[in-house]
């Protein structure tokens, strides 16, 4: 009796040491799959070679985890999460990528809970770093689906993780914007801004979202920041520029449009700009000078043209007021008859411009030109 027992207890711990064997051999295979997949990758070989070393590593690292002793021991849990990880970046299929990312996911949870001593910290800030690559895919593609909650979501972890990365970074910032937290979007352009990124876009974004809180000071100085990193970039400029008029500094914009002219003197908003700040201080002949550069640039230019024409009327009414009567009234039919042309011009560009005709209107009534001033009170009528 006593004998059928030791034979009964001989068994059944032979019997336990080969499970226990047969689950360290499993998490030995699980090891090697590391170190082939290390010698595959610097070999190069193709996707297919390395998924198939990964495979097998992933199944013995599942088999040791449903052991009762080497499930608990971390190394399972980093190695499965680092095979797994890497799987998630380069399968091709997304279903299956998708599967493997939330097995990492799940894996890197236990291995960091268990690894109390960060024996396997290596192994674990790998698996980290590759789920991060994952998730950064996801969040990219989640951004160009329209689902931006979901992109900020993914991408803001990735960028936690990378602070210093700064395409991650703004990519987070843009997910924030499109779901209007623009307090988060503009902790991420900060953070992009603060490791070097010198892409207007960023500056822009920065300053609309102040602006929209009325931090105007703020959106100026992000703008200048930006010109500082950027100098002399057409957009910045323009928004800057507009940004200072907006907020009536017409004194520091006229400052910035002068330099800027010196460098881009083929920009004709800048020109227009000019004109208008100059005419704005009854600086008509500066103004007018302005304008004409504008114009030969673009000589269908609506605004300059609109513009030059109240140049014109206004020195025309400067001229009726000083000199002798023959001169005054020299000047006079001469400046009015450059505002006709110049207004008759803007209109054959827009005739549905209620200004223009009205402008015109006034003109052939100096000019007692009644015919022209009945078809354009017509015209108004239409409107």
């Amino acid at each position: 009796m006593s004998k059928i027992s030791l034979a009964g207890s001989i068994f059944l711990v032979s019997l336990s040491f080969n499970v226990a064997f047969a689950q360290k051999s499993q998490l030995q295979i699980a090891r090697n799959s590391v170190g082939k997949l290390q010698v595959a990758i610097n070999a190069k070989q193709d996707a297919k070679k390395q998924l198939s070393v990964l495979g097998e590593g992933v199944k013995a690292a599942e088999a040791a985890q449903n052991d009762n002793k080497t499930k608990k021991w971390p190394e399972t849990w980093a190695i499965k999460a680092y095979l797994s990880a890497y799987i998630s970046i380069i399968e091709t299929d997304e279903g299956n990528a998708d599967r493997y990312y939330n097995l990492a996911i799940q894996a890197l949870d236990s291995a960091k809970r268990l690894d109390k001593f960060q024996a396997n910290y290596r192994l674990i800030d790998a698996a980290a770093y590759n789920v991060n690559i994952r998730k950064q895919k996801k969040g990219n593609m989640a951004y160009a689906k329209g689902d931006y909650a979901g992109a900020f979501e993914l991408l803001k972890e990735v960028s936690d993780l990378l602070p210093k990365d700064t395409t991650i970074a703004i990519n987070a910032a843009l997910s924030a914007q499109n779901i209007q937290s623009y307090d988060k979007a503009l902790f991420y352009f900060k953070r992009a801004k603060e490791n070097g990124i010198k892409n207007p876009v960023v500056f822009q974004n920065m300053a609309s979202i102040y602006s929209s809180k009325f931090e105007h000071e703020l959106a100026i100085r992000t703008l200048e920041d930006g010109i500082k990193a950027n100098p002399y970039n057409v957009f910045l400029t323009n928004d800057y520029i507009n940004l200072l008029l907006d907020n009536e500094k017409y004194t520091e914009a006229l400052h910035v449009i002068e330099s800027t002219l010196k460098v881009e003197t083929n920009n004709k908003l800048l020109y227009f700009l000019y004109g208008y700040l100059q005419q704005n201080k009854a600086n008509n002949s500066t103004a007018e000078l302005a304008y004409n550069r504008a114009l030969g640039l673009d000589e269908n230019y609506f605004d300059a043209l609109y513009q030059l024409g109240l140049v014109y009327i206004n020195s025309a009414n400067e001229a009726f007021k000083s000199g002798k009567p023959e001169e005054r009234n020299q000047k006079y039919v001469s400046y009015i008859n450059r505002a006709e042309i110049a207004l008759l011009q803007a209109h054959e560009i827009n005739q549905n411009d209620k200004a223009t005709v009205q402008l015109l209107t006034e003109i052939y009534t100096r000019k007692n030109r009644l015919d022209k001033v009945q078809e354009l009170k017509g015209k108004l009528e239409e409107f």
